[in-house]
C-alpha cells in the first residue's frame, strides 16, 4: 500500500511537468507585433544585402544546418545548408550583380517568438558575368527563425510567375 501512496504524488508531479500550458507559451499580441517588425527588417535587410553584395549575401541569410532546404519552381533545389553554400559558391562565379526587390504585400506570420512564415512578391533582375541580363517576377516564402541572435531562413521557396499563354 505504501509503494501505491507513493506513486500516486510522482505520477502527478510527472503528468504536471508534461502538461502543456498553451497560455504560457502564446504570444502576446504586443510581443508579436515586435516579433513581427523583426522579420519586416530581416526582409529588407536581405534585399539589400543581395542587391549591393550579389548572391555571396545569402550566405549570411540562410542557415548552414541539415534543417534548411530551397525549392525553386517546384525542384528541390538545396537539400541542406551544405548544398546551399555550394551552390551560393558556384553562383558567385558566373552573377555578377542581382537586384532584388521585394513586393509591396509582405506577409509575416508570427509562429513563436523565433519562428515566422514569410510571404512576399519579389522581382529579381540578374546580370550574369557575360552581361547577359534576366528578369524574373514571382512569389516567394519562406521559414525564418531566429538563432544565434540574428534571423536566417530555414528553409526558401521560389516560384517564377509563368507567362500567359499566347493568344490565337
Amino acid at each position: 500500500m505504501r509503494k501505491w501512496l507513493l506513486a500516486v504524488p510522482l505520477a502527478a508531479l510527472y503528468w504536471a511537468g508534461c502538461r502543456t500550458d498553451h497560455k504560457a507559451q502564446s504570444l502576446t499580441a504586443e510581443r508579436a507585433a515586435a516579433v513581427e517588425e523583426s522579420v519586416r527588417g530581416f526582409m529588407r535587410e536581405v534585399a539589400r544585402d543581395v542587391t549591393h553584395e550579389g548572391p555571396a549575401a545569402w550566405r549570411r541569410h540562410f542557415e548552414e544546418n541539415a534543417s534548411f532546404f530551397m525549392v525553386a519552381q517546384g525542384r528541390l533545389e538545396f537539400p541542406n545548408g551544405a548544398a546551399a553554400r555550394a551552390g551560393i559558391e558556384e553562383l558567385t562565379r558566373s552573377i555578377k550583380q542581382i537586384e532584388l526587390r521585394w513586393g509591396n504585400d509582405l506577409r509575416v506570420d508570427v509562429l513563436a517568438t523565433d519562428l515566422a512564415v514569410v510571404g512576399t512578391p519579389f522581382h529579381e533582375i540578374l546580370v550574369d558575368t557575360a552581361g547577359r541580363r534576366v528578369e524574373e517576377s514571382g512569389f516567394f516564402t519562406g521559414l525564418a527563425e531566429y538563432r544565434d541572435g540574428r534571423w536566417q531562413f530555414r528553409n526558401a521557396h521560389w516560384s517564377v510567375a509563368a507567362a500567359p499563354p499566347a493568344v490565337p
